[in-house]
């Protein structure tokens, strides 16, 4: 994982959306504080969070955290746990999984040999196809078992 210059943290890139005020975004900062490290490899001006709420404290409410990285997909997450720091615990979980698995994904980094292909002799694709009337250059292996 490489790290950027200036790195995104969660501080830098929530906001708080629809049933937060700003006075919920410092103990949602701290909620989601552990996103910090997988943030990391993303420049924090290339990288939005947004967490809403929709019917806060009703039976139905529903928690959406949303995550942009400058040349991505976006990232959505929802829960639906009644306890809302359960909610945003369950939001903060699925984000993290799912920027991980967005990020194996990705083709290796450092390892050009495992995503790269060898291109095919020249030689070979000019040649014509053997009929079988004409002799291979190779004789046929041997029966061992005669």
């Amino acid at each position: 994982m490489s790290t950027q210059a200036s790195p995104a943290t969660v501080d830098d890139c929530l906001r708080v959306g629809t049933g937060f005020s700003q006075g919920d975004r410092n103990w949602i900062v701290e909620q989601f504080a552990t996103l910090d490290a997988r943030l990391a490899s993303f420049a924090v001006d290339r990288t939005e969070l947004e967490v809403s709420v929709k019917d806060r404290a009703a039976r139905g409410q529903k928690v959406t955290l949303e995550c942009w990285v400058a040349g991505r997909q976006k990232i959505v997450t929802t829960s639906s746990e009644e306890d809302l720091h359960a909610a945003l615990n369950d939001v903060r979980d699925d984000l993290r999984r799912r920027l991980n698995d967005a990020k194996t994904r990705q083709e290796p980094r450092h390892n050009r040999h495992l995503r790269e292909t060898p291109e095919p002799d020249p030689a070979i694709l000019d040649e014509e196809p053997l009929t079988g009337d004409e002799p291979a250059d190779q004789p046929a292996p041997a029966n061992r078992d005669a």
